[in-house]
């Protein structure tokens, strides 16, 4: 039962990991001024990027008290349910590197 807990938080810290690793190469790639190319490329990025772009945008509204505490929890739960997902995606990937 361990290992499998285990392994779940570390999907969840690996995804977490990916998603602001393509922030934020994404951010200092496209600059201050994005273009129309890097804003097609920040949706096509969007499927890993996500969760740290929700969170940030959701703790901005937090901190100005535009959402409620069960709007940031629901939004907190729904980034670590998406990091997770990302996760399994990279461990998967890494498994597969390791057989190589």
């Amino acid at each position: 039962m361990f290992h499998d807990t285990f392994v779940a938080l570390f999907a969840v810290a690996a995804g977490f990991t990916a998603s602001g690793i393509v922030t934020n190469l994404y951010r200092l790639l496209a600059g201050a001024r994005p273009g129309k190319l890097s804003q097609r490329l920040f949706w096509a990025l969007i499927a890993v990027a996500g969760p740290i772009v929700l969170i940030e945008k959701a703790a901005k509204a937090k901190r100005t008290q535009s959402l409620s505490r069960y709007g940031f929890w629901a939004a907190t739960a729904l980034c670590g349910y998406w990091s997770f997902a990302i996760g399994l995606f990279v461990l998967q990937f890494g498994v597969t590197l390791s057989r190589m």
